[in-house]
């Protein structure tokens, strides 16, 4: 049996330990993905979703348990020693982008994520026609402007560069964070199915998180629920495929014994 991709070993966070508003962000959550796998995340708020994103990619420390990517023990790793494995994208278009820097820069930084930089000129002649290229698949325009800031785009360009920029090196996981959230339904459209084509094409080992119960049955193989930090369901395959959004609502209220009060996730899906 071959190794799995990504495995969560028993994984748990507590944050503001030992007050009166002490969290249990993260309750022994224990996930494995192979390697292809694109795994959808919905819970409602507080369910630990970004908060496991953000233990893999590094910027919350796991209060215990293990993280291993292809074989390796990156529990403690620090963030840039991840980079060159990881690509993520955040909800805010600003946090996975720089604003000052232009489109091209920003694909070249991101094209050397993981590995040393000199002083060579980072976007030449031959990486802007690639850039332009790439961008032109994007379907927003955007090779008509490598030149420009990026804090001069709109927050679906933003985030289409984005999507690029975590890709563009070949990481061996993308970490989505409801990375459409802010975005109109038109623009979440096209970025989304920018985002399943770069999976694809790239043969990606994915985690996205997302509020739209519609989007997490139809986007990926396998389909992961949370609540108060724990996993309480998920469903792969033909079963996932057969969901429907009033079955995942039936579903979220028989393994947690909650009520889904999470507006957004009803309005979305």
């Amino acid at each position: 049996m071959s190794r799995p991709m990504l495995a969560l070993r028993h994984l748990g966070k507590t944050f503001m330990t030992g007050t009166a508003n002490e969290v249990r962000a993260l309750d022994g959550i224990d996930l494995t993905l192979a390697a292809g796998d694109f795994v959808t995340i919905i819970g409602s708020n507080g369910a630990g979703k970004s908060t496991l994103l953000n233990a893999i990619a590094g910027l919350v420390a796991p209060g215990s348990g293990r993280i291993e990517l292809d074989g390796q023990d990156i529990t403690s790793a620090p963030v840039h020693r991840r980079a060159a494995l990881i690509g993520r994208i955040a909800q805010d278009p600003l946090q996975s982008t720089c604003a000052s820097m232009s489109v091209a820069e920003n694909l070249a930084m991101a094209a050397r994520r993981g590995r040393a930089r000199g002083l060579r000129r980072a976007v030449t002649a031959a990486r802007a026609a690639d850039f332009c290229a790439r961008l032109a698949e994007v379907g927003l325009g955007l090779e008509q402007r490598p030149d420009a800031r990026i804090g001069t785009l709109s927050g679906g360009q933003r985030q289409a560069v984005a999507l690029l920029m975590a890709t563009i090196a070949g990481p061996r996981l993308l970490l989505l964070d409801e990375h459409l959230a802010n975005l109109d339904p038109r623009t979440a459209t096209v970025v989304m199915a920018l985002t399943g084509r770069l999976v694809a094409d790239g043969g990606l080992t994915t985690l996205m998180v997302t509020h739209n119960m519609a989007q997490a049955i139809r986007w990926g193989n396998r389909l992961v629920m949370m609540h108060a930090g724990r996993i309480i369901f998920q469903a792969a395959g033909a079963e996932k495929s057969a969901l429907t959004v009033e079955a995942l609502i039936d579903r979220f209220h028989q393994a947690s014994g909650a009520d889904l009060v999470d507006d957004r996730m009803r309005l979305a899906s």
